[in-house]
Parts: C-alpha cells; sequence; structure tokens
C-alpha cells in the first residue's frame, strides 16, 4: 500500500511538471543580419553556434540569394522572421507595394513579418488602411504580423501610436522602444500610461538599446549606460510578464544592434567604436538568462 502511493505521487509529480512545461513560454531569440557581409551559409553558422534560434531579415532581392539563405537556414537549423514595407513616389504606389511586398513575405511561412508600416506624414486614414491591409494578409495566412515602432513610419512617437490603439483593436506592435527614446528625448517616463498600452499590444520586441539622444547606445554592457540598460530590461520584462500572464506559448525577440553608421564611428576614419557582432551575442546571453 505505501509503495503504490509513492507511485502515485510520482506520477502525479511527474503530470504536474509536463503540464508546467507545456505552458511555460518559450522566449525565441533571433539576430539581424543588417550589416551581414558574408555569403549566407558562414553568417548562419556563427549565428547558430552563438545559440541564436533564427534569423531576422529583408527579403533577398535575386532568386540565387534567396536559394542561399534558404538552404543555409535548413542547414543549420534556423527560424525565419521577416521584415517588409513598402515604397512609390505617391500613396496609391506605397499601398501596392506594401501589400505585395507583405504577401510574398507571408508566402514564405517566417514565423513573423515585422512591418515598417506607412509614414510620418500619411494621414491617420491612409495608415489606418495599410494596417487594416496587413491585418486582412496576416488572417489570411494565418501568421502574425506586426507593425514596428520606428521614426519616420505611423508609429514614431508614443502619443501618435496610442491614438492607433486605441482605434485599431487588432493592432500588435514590433515595439523597438530605443526610437521613442530619440523622438521623446527622453526615457518616457512621463508617458508611462501610453507606454503600457504599448507593451500590452507588443507581440515582438527589438532588442535595442536608445538614449534621449539617439536610437543605439554605443556599447550597452558600458556602465554610464547601467540605469538606460535596466529601464529597457525593464520594459522587456513587462512584455514577457504580459505573455506568461495571457497564456502566450511564444514570444520572438531580435537583438537589432546596427552596424558602423548606426553604430557611433570616430571621427576622419570612421570606425565604429565597439563590436556590432559583440554587443548582439552579448544581448543575446542577458536575455537567454533573464527568460530561459
Amino acid at each position: 500500500m505505501k509503495y503504490s502511493f509513492i507511485i502515485l505521487l510520482m506520477l502525479f509529480l511527474c503530470m504536474t511538471s509536463s503540464a508546467q512545461n507545456q505552458d511555460r513560454l518559450k522566449v525565441k531569440i533571433y539576430c539581424t543580419n543588417w550589416g551581414m557581409a558574408e555569403p549566407w551559409d558562414s553568417f548562419c553558422a556563427k549565428v547558430k553556434d552563438a545559440g541564436f534560434d533564427g534569423i531576422e531579415t529583408w527579403l533577398p532581392g535575386s532568386e540565387s540569394e534567396l536559394r542561399d539563405m534558404k538552404a543555409a537556414l535548413k542547414k543549420h537549423d534556423l527560424s525565419l522572421g521577416l521584415l517588409s514595407g513598402g515604397g512609390g513616389r505617391t500613396y496609391s504606389e506605397y499601398l501596392v507595394s506594401f501589400s505585395k511586398n507583405l504577401e510574398t513575405a507571408l508566402a514564405m511561412k517566417p514565423d513573423y513579418v515585422n512591418c515598417h508600416t506607412g509614414k510620418d506624414y500619411y494621414t491617420f486614414e491612409e495608415n489606418k488602411k495599410l494596417i487594416d491591409e496587413a491585418t486582412k494578409l496576416s488572417e489570411k495566412y494565418d501568421l502574425p504580423v506586426y507593425h514596428e515602432t520606428h521614426r519616420g513610419r505611423f508609429s514614431f512617437a508614443a502619443h501618435v501610436t496610442k491614438t492607433f490603439l486605441d482605434q485599431l483593436p487588432k493592432l500588435r506592435l514590433a515595439l523597438d522602444i530605443s526610437h521613442w527614446c530619440n523622438v521623446h528625448e527622453s526615457l518616457l517616463s512621463d508617458q508611462k500610461e501610453t507606454v503600457e498600452q504599448a507593451l500590452q499590444r507588443t507581440g515582438h520586441i527589438h532588442a535595442r538599446v536608445g538614449h534621449p539622444q539617439g536610437p543605439q547606445v554605443n556599447d550597452p554592457m558600458a556602465p554610464e549606460w547601467k540605469s538606460t540598460l535596466e529601464q529597457h530590461l525593464a520594459w522587456w520584462d513587462e512584455v514577457v510578464r504580459i505573455h506568461r500572464e495571457k497564456g502566450q506559448k511564444v514570444l520572438t525577440i531580435t537583438t537589432e544592434f546596427g552596424p558602423a553608421g548606426y553604430l557611433p564611428t570616430l571621427p576622419y576614419t570612421q570606425q565604429p567604436v565597439a563590436s556590432q557582432w559583440n554587443i548582439n551575442v552579448a544581448m543575446l546571453k542577458i536575455l537567454r538568462a533573464r527568460y530561459n
């Protein structure tokens, strides 16, 4: 009888542990290929070796490069997140381009598509039409489409994005809050309610650290950026908490520190003041330790 009780207890604990594991949020971390200056195969090998789950990229412009990318992803067992946007001289041209590019991206069946949506000078209705088109395509392909908080887009500022969030309940954000820090020249302490609303509607994170004078610190590991890094981590922590509270299974994050030019450089020589690759790997390690 005693042994039967122990066996039943062990079975119960195993089942409970299994259920908890099934309910656990999986945080998938992607590496940007922004600034990549090597073949897809060697880049993906490096990304896999560093411990990333996948890459985030714009679709290659040629069929041969697309084949190389797909082969490298398969060879190194990496997931794919895609960026998409639009272009054109007029709004009508932009709308057609935006829709076509997004549908092409979704047809690749990535984990998600992160859109650079609209223009900061388009009207509310013009940008809304783009977001509605993205929502329709997201539902058609049953894949998540997020809209990045980005300078120059409809979502360039926190208070402007709030208007869209208030009126479009299906709008989901790719949170790159570094842009808002730059636009508002602050760490947004005076817009806490708006930021909280954005965090509630975030489906994807760009883990780059911005500051009041720019969208990217020179090196987030430097001691002078400690409080700035901690503020960004607090925002990302809240997104993770919200996902867990809502029972979400997956949260995607891209380490998106950019190359020289976006990364500050020295005068005359234009040498970057830090290593883009090392920064993105360091951020990967912080996120892994924090969320997995």
